[in-house]
């Protein structure tokens, strides 16, 4: 399967195909939609890289694990709270505390000025950003995510690809500001 030529069916078509035929690689498909939007979820909660390329990594093994289990309707709401469990765990353990770590204790600190509002402007964000994404040309879209994401180096796409440097480059600053325009209609959007 290639993942570009099934981005028109639907999450929950997606879902439906996977409880049909139990295919993990429609999984797989789906999995790969929200991989921004974890990594973002992981890097707010754990402000590591590494960590959080990890904690992508073993969210995707709870959620197939899940998945098996039961059936999920709304996917995305769903791989969000996987997301931030996991996270929240991640930091319980990491503290080392007794005490149970909240979702509120992480959001109410004193001393922080905006809060709650902050994180969820910065959740909204990133939603936006995972789907404007998904908006970009399957070339931009490849090399934004392999140069912003997965940190390589245009001469490393280049050598993934089989584009050449001068298209890397053009897919990069052509996907960057093709971004920049999604988002800024979406917001856009969202204050009428």
């Amino acid at each position: 399967m290639t993942y570009s030529q099934y981005h028109h069916i639907t999450d929950a078509g997606l879902l439906d195909n996977f409880y049909r035929d139990r295919n993990n690689e429609w999984l797989g498909i789906l999995m790969q939609r929200y991989t921004l939007l974890l990594y973002g979820v992981c890097m707010k909660y754990l402000k590591d890289e590494e960590e959080a390329k990890d904690a992508v990594q073993q969210i995707f093994l709870k959620a197939i694990a899940e998945l098996q289990k039961y059936p999920v309707t709304y996917f995305k709401s769903w791989i969000y709270m996987i997301a931030r469990n996991y996270c929240l765990m991640q930091l319980r353990d990491r503290n080392k505390t007794p005490v149970p770590v909240t979702e509120k204790m992480l959001v109410d600190n004193p001393g922080e000025s905006e809060g709650k509002l902050a994180h969820q402007r910065k959740d909204t964000t990133l939603e936006m950003l995972s789907e404007a994404l998904n908006e970009l040309n399957e070339d931009q879209k490849k090399c934004v995510e392999l140069f912003y994401l997965q940190k390589k180096s245009y001469n490393d796409i280049a050598s993934l690809t089989r584009y050449s440097l001068l298209q890397v480059k053009s897919y990069i600053q052509n996907g960057k500001r093709n971004l920049k325009n999604i988002i800024e209609k979406k917001l856009n959007a969202v204050k009428k």
